[in-house]
């Protein structure tokens, strides 16, 4: 009876040698490999640092752009960039509009780059505004029908604005990749060539960080992207008429036609007792402008069909809009200027569109 124990001493004793020599193998296999995980770690690191000396800090480098090819380049959006306040003022006003295009199709666009890079809300947009059908899927999950449908939408795009002397800043890829700075530029184009009724924020430029890849090193520059001048720069693409040259090259006759102006808006506006000793401000509101069609066409002009006292931006837009509108119902061509510019102030467009009502009703009385 006493041998009964001894024996089960020696086989436990044996069973635990064989446990404590296969965990210690096992222990001893997951320590290497976490070491081996933490030398290639470090080695990852390191080549990292090498690779990147240059690179500003806080900036956001994705594991993709350490996989470049040689010689290829990925650009960023600079993270202090995507805070700036007109930057993001900007993205907003484009947003409100595309929304505003597309209400009908309950579209409803949150953010630029998560709801414009697949193509479908550019292909929304861009059938609306130019009224072409294009020929593509209607909904693409797959990366490779999303990226047909930028194509066809963005050669599209590219063959109408190419012609009027826009620089292409965007392509297939940097759309598809959720490149905010490409989206933007499309869209403020397609605004400013389709005069789409918004105030885009005027001298918003961005700083982009290229990554470039060079005998295998990654190197990194800043680049500022403008993408707004002022709206008549970005409205330049219209001929130039008298006016530029006046105002650009005959300064000193400019006083002579704006008060030629003058005499003639308050020949009528007398009539409603009302005058104008500032072209610039006094037509601003649209107000002034929707009173002299009526006078110079002889009917009155419903108070209901305009504000009498607009409060806001959007109030004074609708009136010169409205003014707009009865100008080409008396036969007049539709002005070059945008509602937005005689709101804004715009010397030059106001006199656009006083001048034309001049040349037209000069002698009436």
């Amino acid at each position: 009876m006493a041998g009964a124990p001894v024996r089960s001493a020696t086989s436990q004793s044996g069973k635990m040698k064989k446990d404590e020599s296969f965990l210690g193998k096992l222990g001893g296999t997951l320590v290497r490999k976490k070491k081996s995980k933490e030398v290639s770690d470090l080695h990852e690191e390191g080549k990292n640092a090498i690779n990147t000396p240059m690179l500003p800090s806080g900036t956001e480098i994705h594991p993709e752009d350490t996989m470049l090819e040689e010689n290829a380049e990925r650009n960023m959006l600079d993270p202090t960039s995507r805070e700036n306040p007109k930057f993001k003022d900007l993205q907003r006003v484009l947003v409100d509009w595309i929304n505003n295009e597309l209400e009908e199709d309950r579209i409803i666009v949150k953010g630029l780059e998560e709801d414009c890079y697949d193509g479908q809300v550019l292909q929304k947009l861009f059938e609306k505004l130019s009224g072409r059908k294009l020929n593509v899927a209607e909904v693409t999950q797959s990366e490779i029908g999303q990226k047909q449908k930028l194509q066809t939408v963005l050669e599209a795009v590219n063959e109408l604005l190419r012609p009027h002397g826009w620089s292409i800043e965007w392509s297939v890829d940097s759309i598809h990749a959720k490149n905010l700075v490409a989206i933007v530029y499309l869209l403020v184009a397609l605004a400013m060539h389709y005069l789409a009724p918004i105030r885009l924020p005027e001298h918003v430029s961005v700083q982009v960080v290229v990554v470039k890849k060079r005998e295998g090193i990654l190197q990194t520059s800043h680049v500022t992207k403008e993408l707004t001048s002022t709206t008549e720069m970005m409205m330049g693409r219209f001929e130039r008429d008298a006016f530029d040259t006046l105002l650009d090259h005959a300064p000193d006759k400019l006083n002579v036609v704006k008060k030629s102006l003058v005499t003639f808006v308050n020949k009528h506006l007398n009539k409603l007792n009302l005058e104008v000793t500032e072209l610039e401000s006094q037509f601003a509101d649209g107000v002034y402008l929707v009173l002299l069609m009526g006078l110079l066409e002889n009917y009155f002009v419903p108070l209901y069909n305009f504000f009498l006292t607009p409060e806001n931006f959007e109030q004074k837009v609708h009136n010169v809009a409205f003014a707009f509108e009865l100008m080409q119902d008396g036969g007049l061509k539709k002005p070059k200027a945008r509602p937005e510019d005689v709101v804004n102030l715009n010397l030059k467009s106001t006199l656009r569109v006083l001048y034309n009502l001049f040349t037209n009703y000069k002698n009436s009385e």
